[in-house]
């Protein structure tokens, strides 16, 4: 896995004071997409066991409330277990949500067994694909209003999506 950036804080992605990592790697070429760049799987920085405990570091800042996963397209980091691996351990080091984002939909996810695995390991998902033509900037922590905030352990266990509002 590669990475564009890490963030120690961010507001923007999320309930809270946020520490968030953007993957490299995106397939699906959603038109108006602000992120182009992370499109390659070889953009940025090459994941290492270094970067992993630099993050797992800002996560456990006592400032941090969260972390959130986006990209890039993080539902594509299946080629190895770095993803994976990642929210393991943040789940066994830490009390933190993670919320991540994906151009997949929730149904999309869980039927591919390693896409399903690591949303497994997460709290929140804001799914779909960003369709220019259905963007509404007054929309929080999501592009355009096909795409969906969902509750996912909640949505997990009911067998049903549920969905988180705002």
């Amino acid at each position: 896995m590669h990475y564009a950036q890490m963030r120690k804080y961010d507001v923007a992605n999320g309930i809270g004071i946020r520490s968030t990592l953007f993957v490299s790697g995106c397939t699906h070429q959603c038109p108006g997409c602000f992120n182009t760049d992370y499109r390659e799987f070889d953009y940025g920085t090459p994941w290492t066991k270094e970067a992993e405990d630099t993050f797992l570091s800002y996560i456990k800042d006592e400032n941090v409330h969260g972390v959130t996963i986006l990209g890039g397209e993080p539902m594509q980091q299946t080629k190895d277990d770095d993803l994976l691996n990642l929210l393991r351990r943040i789940k066994q080091e830490t009390n933190e949500t993670i919320w991540i984002y994906s151009g997949y939909t929730y149904e999309e996810i869980l039927k591919e067994p390693k896409r399903r695995q690591i949303l497994e390991l997460c709290d929140v998902l804001v799914d779909g694909r960003f369709v220019e033509a259905l963007k509404d900037l007054k929309l929080r922590f999501r592009g355009s209003s096909n795409q969906n905030i969902i509750d996912v352990q909640a949505s997990l266990t009911s067998g049903e999506k549920v969905l988180l509002t705002f």
